[in-house]
């Protein structure tokens, strides 16, 4: 799979800004806590673990402590990641240097075998490898792989590569030549080791990814096992509980999300990626089941996913209560993954739909507009004095805080947000794909003879403008497939100022001839706000109204609406007005009739409740809790 970084040039509205402050903002930020050097917020102590690793393995002991959850190194792995896709797109000496100290760091926390974990090197030397379960030691090493391919591709080093393939290498030796039994508990290294494979050309690594995916399915039997034979526990949950981590069904056999959503679309991706690598339909149609459980059934409007706090789990179909929800933001990332892939996979655009929901909502609402405060979970209500204060929603905060103890949403917002060309577009079978909205320029010299360029302004605006710049006299003979979302009522297509009919093929337009320099295509998709309606099987949402404009969900908060929004009703019939840049981040605000109940002070009563009639304003979801303690609803009752 061909990195696009290495041939798009960003100029995007919306996405440039956010690269911004990503590269002068966000990787600052959170390497300082990954340091230690942001004080008020909780302590990370990750970079000072692997120093630590290092002094273990020299001295054969060390001063400090192992600090952090079990996965701690993973943070360090994800902001490596996020900082090479940021050098890909804007080379930066000083950022550069400093990840190339803690790669330095990082390999001197190897063992000699090439094994490399700061938890069990420094907390709990001589245990490596017998609690898979629980202690995400493929977790990690699946994390700092990604990152290890990510920085080769982006700097052209290859130390953390190196280190990666040693790691990978032993691996293998444990599961594969020794015959070590057992798979992950936490889904990752699978697809990890399929982008280690891809980059090296290592089939090991691929026959590692494949062995790890097909163990699956045993009903819990192998954890079960493991944790009466080591007689020692990290957190001593049930160790045969299948269904949390996926083991409940062989998975081609697998029909219904289930378990810890995050695990879960992490194995999804790599399943995803197997199928394509190998062919074997029955891994893709699994896929496409799955695919079909979590979007049918057990997903938010926002593309949340996970609806419980107990095991940050999908539950049931159609449980998806909005002021408990849990919809972590790294679930938004992970289905981001696996969607990617499914595209990868077959081209059908309601993959790059649901995937555009996620991006914009739930992902992006895990993040505060100036960067440095995040979402861990990603209510669709939030009521101050209740949400994050009463015991079953200690989970759902109404404000972001500056970090976590448990912190693996940060640097994967962080990560996926650098590398959105990648899921933007792709080239395959000599054609570019046009998946999501994103303005810059893309070298298709090879494939077209010449380079094309995307103007938009995505998503405040549905005009998106292709130019065409042949590297010679001779016009470039283009194949450009461009989603068509499904969310617009209408799209027309312009070429050289006329309506252009393209074939229409699962959510994509296709189009293929002779442009020159000079020509212009010119695709217009139709923004207009819409209502959307809920099934009536999600009791939640019961006699119920959201509003959608674009990809981008809307809500109300209380800073808009008088500081009430829970006595909001919302006309089912007045238009739907549009206030250009009135919301956060410029965003268009949404205006529609309504009225607000007032009750009396009693608990329950006897009186009809009086209202009036009032203006609903509206804001997208991702903006919302950037300005102080506020109601939010999304979900708003009808009239």
């Amino acid at each position: 799979m061909e990195n696009i970084n290495s041939r798009f040039q960003m100029k995007d509205t919306f996405f440039s800004e956010l690269e911004e402050k990503i590269r002068k903002v966000v990787l600052p930020y959170q390497e300082a806590v990954l340091r230690d050097e942001v004080e008020g917020v909780a302590k990370s102590h990750a970079i000072d673990n692997f120093r630590a690793a290092a002094e273990m393995l020299r001295e054969g002991s060390c001063k400090e402590e192992f600090y952090g959850m079990v996965f701690q190194d993973s943070d360090v792995a994800k902001w490596l990641e996020a900082a090479a896709y940021s050098l890909q797109l804007c080379p930066d000496a000083e950022l550069e240097a400093h990840c190339d100290e803690i790669i330095d760091i990082v390999a001197a926390a190897q063992h000699e075998d090439g094994y490399l974990n700061t938890y069990f090197t420094v907390k709990e030397p001589g245990r490596r490898w017998t609690d898979l379960s629980e202690c995400h030691e493929l977790y990690c090493a699946g994390h700092m792989m990604e990152a290890a391919v990510a920085y080769a591709d982006a700097t052209g080093k290859t130390k953390l590569l190196d280190v990666m393939c040693k790691f990978a290498d032993h691996i293998y030796d444990h599961f594969i030549i020794k015959g070590n039994p057992g798979f992950p508990g936490h889904e990752e290294v699978e697809l990890a080791l399929l982008r280690m494979y891809r980059k090296t050309g290592e089939e090991k690594y691929k026959e590692l990814a494949a062995h790890f995916i097909n163990a699956r399915g045993d009903g819990g039997a192998f954890f079960k096992k493991e944790s009466a034979e080591r007689g020692w526990f990290l957190w001593g949950k049930d160790p045969a509980a299948p269904e949390y981590n996926q083991t409940h069904l062989p998975v081609r056999e697998q029909k219904d999300a289930v378990g810890h959503a995050v695990r879960a679309v992490y194995l999804y991706t790599g399943m995803a990626d197997l199928a394509l690598e190998t062919g074997d339909e029955e891994l893709k149609q699994a896929c496409r089941n799955l695919y079909q459980s979590i979007t049918r059934k057990r997903m938010y409007l926002t593309g949340g996913i996970g609806s419980a706090y107990e095991g940050e789990a999908f539950t049931t179909d159609y449980h998806l209560p909005n002021d408990t929800a849990y919809a972590e933001t790294c679930a938004a990332v992970g289905l981001c993954f696996f969607l990617r892939h499914m595209l990868r996979m077959e081209k059908k655009g309601e993959y790059a739909d649901v995937m555009e929901r996620a991006l914009y909502n739930g992902v992006l609402g895990g993040m505060q507009l100036d960067g440095k405060r995040f979402f861990y979970v990603n209510p669709l209500e939030a009521v101050p004095g209740t949400s994050g204060v009463a015991a079953s929603m200690r989970h759902a905060l109404p404000e972001r805080p500056g970090w976590f103890a448990c912190a693996c949403c940060p640097p994967n917002v962080a990560r996926l947000l650098g590398s959105v060309a990648e899921y933007a577009y792709s080239v395959e079978d000599g054609a570019l794909y046009q998946h999501l909205f994103l303005g810059g320029t893309i070298d298709m010299e090879k494939e077209f003879g010449g380079k094309v360029t995307v103007e938009c302004d995505y998503p405040r605006s549905g005009h998106i403008l292709y130019t065409f710049a042949p590297d010679g006299a001779e016009p470039m003979d283009v194949k450009l497939a461009v989603r068509i979302p499904g969310y617009a009522k209408k799209v027309q297509i312009l070429r050289n100022g006329s309506v252009f009919v393209p074939d229409i093929e699962d959510g994509y337009a296709y189009i293929q001839g002779l442009f020159r320099a000079g020509d212009s295509l010119i695709v217009n998709v139709d923004m207009s706000a819409r209502r959307v309606y809920p099934n009536r099987h999600i009791a939640a949402d019961t006699a119920k109204i959201a509003f959608l404009r674009g990809p981008l969900v809307y809500c109300a908060e209380g800073t808009d609406n008088d500081g009430d929004v829970l006595g909001l009703r919302v006309s089912r019939t007045a238009p739907i007005r549009e206030l250009p840049g009135e919301a956060p981040d410029g965003m268009p605000m949404l205006t529609v009739a309504g009225s607000r109940i007032e009750t009396s002070d009693e608990l329950y009563s006897f009186d009809a409740p009086e209202k009036e009639p009032v203006v609903i304003k509206l804001i997208p979801y991702y903006t919302w809790g950037n300005r102080g303690l506020n109601e939010m609803r999304v979900w708003i009752p009808k009239e």
